[in-house]
């Protein structure tokens, strides 16, 4: 077996490369058969950047998922968070089709977003999206991650990579239509710059429309993202990236009563596409740019440095209209409120690295250092009407409503800033071995002021964050693991009954697993268990209803991944999560079951190529995805949310060798089912069909 390490698709383009390159998926995917009577096959081994030391994922002692580029493609997802519903551990659109935000959690608890390991900051409405048709690989590190990162939920960490440039150069242009009124024009070129290779450059960009999931609901989308590679030596890299989204709609506001939509009520059900909002009110305005440089160099044969800085630029106008659920089923109207803000956030983050790795008689040594420096500022302006108007749900009627004034806008104004040393060291011992230790301590300041809201709060912390692991390598291919893990979240947010900052959050994480690449296929088997405990969690006041520090929320549970190459032409893959996550914030009711996230879910998925049929060039895929039942916000309610079950599929034709064609169907049944309830309910997402045509060179 012949192994290709994508140097020629990674920053680690260079011989002898090693910051860029940091973490191999124990699966290798078949890419050629030299003929019918050997057995031998080409593959290559996936990489991952989130982990910042090169060290195979099988020789990891940590849970974590790879979505690739070729799952990109196959799944055609239009948000980031639809690329991720096949993934183990992860609760993806919790609250439905959403067109201005990505949902998701990992393990039961949020979990932070990056961009080529450079953070995209959010603040309660300000958040970042990210065009999939743009990334060639999303991964998702489960449970606390602080050693890398610094401040993040317990969750983990979802690291979406850029596309860069290819040192093969390639080009594509690809049309695609769907249901909901969808259309799109994507490119995506790669070439040299010079007749000596030494720069390349890849320019990707979409435009594209939809109807959201809701009446009356629409987006139009452009974006555009360059980068450059330049070999300045045979030691040195430089890497470019930019990209600019503009995103133009009507906000797509899916929050529903559970009287009409969960539950009965004497007016029969909700429809699930009834706009709540104000149609000719509601505005969704967003332009983010990001823009940066990855300056690689291998100082000798042990130390490699690098230095990552990236500008992240989200400008956001949102007025939103939104109703009040309201338990009564004979009531047959609902008040509705209103959320506005106009303003933007700016971010900026400076990774400088060094990475040393040498070798003793019976050992291997890694060892990561660094100094990470984040400033984060979102401005603008807010208000919060809570008596806009009232609606009736089962046949609404709009433009009855008084538009805000406003004189009555509150400005607003959050800094944050983190300075971190960080410092990890792995030993690989006799071949078999594996063993980890890191540390890493942050020093956080944040702002929270407003001069008309007489608010100007600021607080200043310091936080050490540990992590170990340890893993056996058997010679069967079974590698038994163990780790430790703290995380930390930093609240941007004031107490009302303090009137200061909140202080932060604290995760850590146990995890006990087992990772397994059997010699008799070509393929894996991951099962890990893990309990996450997060402590200082807000608890409302069911009398007042102001959130303080109490609080503690626990995620206990067990995590299935199975991808197997069965044949030269059947891949399947599948996944099991099963999340104990309870919380404390239950109205006085004691230790519950937390809302939105299910205790079982599954999902499995199977590619065929029917060349062995005679049709070659077509590829079927199909998939199921069991969504288990979850309860609403125990604070709220003691509902329950029923299971669900949705069958996607996905077809694929090489007309030639140039052309291709793909359809895609997601809830191919049309399933109605609600996603969850978090004192609101969410209607999961409806079918959607869309056909691609491509030509490539």
């Amino acid at each position: 077996m012949h192994i290709i390490h994508l140097g020629q698709l990674s920053l680690s383009i260079k011989k002898g490369f090693t910051t860029g390159a940091i973490a191999l998926l124990p699966f290798t995917f078949p890419l050629a058969y030299a003929d019918d009577n050997t057995t031998e096959i080409e593959t290559f081994v996936v990489r991952a950047e989130a982990f910042k030391v090169a060290t195979p994922t099988q020789e990891t002692p940590k849970a974590v998922s790879i979505i690739s580029e070729h799952d990109l493609k196959v799944h055609a997802p239009k948000k980031l968070d639809e690329a991720m519903r096949y993934s183990a551990g992860v609760t993806a659109q919790s609250y439905g089709a959403d067109n201005d935000t990505d949902w998701f959690k990992v393990r039961g608890f949020d979990a932070t977003t990056y961009l080529d390991g450079n953070r995209l900051f959010r603040d309660g409405y300000y958040t970042w999206l990210l065009e999939p048709y743009g990334l060639q690989q999303v991964e998702i590190v489960k449970g606390p991650s602080a050693i890398l990162f610094g401040e993040s939920p317990p969750g983990g960490v979802v690291n979406a990579i850029q596309k860069k440039p290819t040192a093969t150069p390639q080009g594509e242009i690809k049309v695609e239509v769907g249901n909901n009124n969808y259309q799109s024009l994507g490119f995506d070129i790669s070439d040299e710059a010079n007749e000596a290779g030494s720069v390349r450059y890849r320019l990707v960009g979409v435009m594209n429309s939809s109807d959201g999931e809701l009446d009356y609901s629409e987006t139009d989308r452009f974006y555009i993202a360059p980068s450059v590679e330049v070999d300045i030596s045979d030691d040195t890299m430089l890497t470019l990236t930019g990209s600019y989204l503009k995103d133009d709609g009507t906000p797509t506001n899916g929050f529903f009563p559970a009287s009409g939509s969960l539950i009965d009520s004497d007016y029969g059900s909700i429809d699930p596409s009834t706009n709540l909002g104000e149609p000719g009110y509601d505005t969704y305005e967003r332009t983010q740019i990001s823009v940066g440089y990855l300056l690689e160099h291998d100082y000798n044969d042990i130390w490699a440095v690098s230095q990552k800085l990236n500008y992240g630029y989200n400008d956001l106008l949102l007025r939103s209209v939104y109703a009040f659920p309201n338990s009564d089923a004979s009531a047959s109207e609902l008040y509705r409120g209103v959320v506005f803000r106009d303003g933007t956030n700016q971010s900026i983050t400076l990774d400088n690295k060094a990475v040393a790795n040498w070798y003793s008689d019976r050992a291997e040594h890694t060892l990561l250092t660094g100094i990470d420096l984040q400033y984060h500022k979102t401005e603008g302006e807010e208000q919060d009407s809570y008596s806009f108007s009232s609606i009736n749900p089962f046949d609404p009627e709009y433009g009855e409503y008084t538009p805000l004034d406003s004189a009555n806008n509150i400005d607003r104004e959050i800094n944050k800033s983190q300075a971190s040393l960080y410092s990890q060291y792995q030993i690989k011992f006799d071949e078999q071995w594996v063993a980890l230790a890191g540390a890493r301590y942050d020093w956080t300041n944040t702002e929270n002021k407003s001069d008309k809201g007489n608010q100007d709060e600021s607080n200043d912390d310091g936080q050490l964050s540990l992590n170990a692991g340890i893993m056996y390598l058997a010679d069967n291919g079974v590698s038994p693991y163990a780790n430790y893990a703290q995380s930390f979240e930093v609240l941007s947010t004031i107490d009302p009954s303090t009137g200061e900052l909140y202080t932060p959050l604290e995760g850590e994480q146990i995890e006990i697993g087992v990772k397994y690449q059997p010699d008799f296929m070509d393929g894996y088997i991951n099962l890990a268990w893990f309990d996450i405990t997060q402590k200082n969690a807000l608890v409302t006041n069911p009398v007042n209803w102001i959130a303080t520090q109490t609080g503690e929320v626990q995620s206990t549970g067990v995590e299935l991944d199975i991808v197997a190459q069965v044949t030269k032409n059947l891949k399947v893959s599948a996944a099991y999560t099963y999340t104990d996550a309870t919380t404390d914030d239950t109205g006085g009711q004691g230790t519950q079951q937390a809302g939105l996230i299910p205790k079982h879910a599954a999902s499995a998925w199977i590619d065929y190529d029917t060349a062995l049929m005679g049709i070659p060039g077509l590829n079927v895929g199909t998939g199921v995805r069991y969504i288990g039942e979850s309860k609403d916000s125990p604070a709220s309610s003691d509902l329950t949310v029923p299971s669900a079950t949705l069958w996607d599929m996905a077809v694929s034709y090489d007309i030639s060798s140039q052309w291709q064609a793909q359809l895609n169907v997601n809830n191919l049944l049309d399933e109605e089912y609600i996603s969850s309830c978090d004192y609101y309910c969410y209607y999961g997402q409806s079918r959607s069909i869309t056909l691609n045509v491509n030509y490539r060179w």
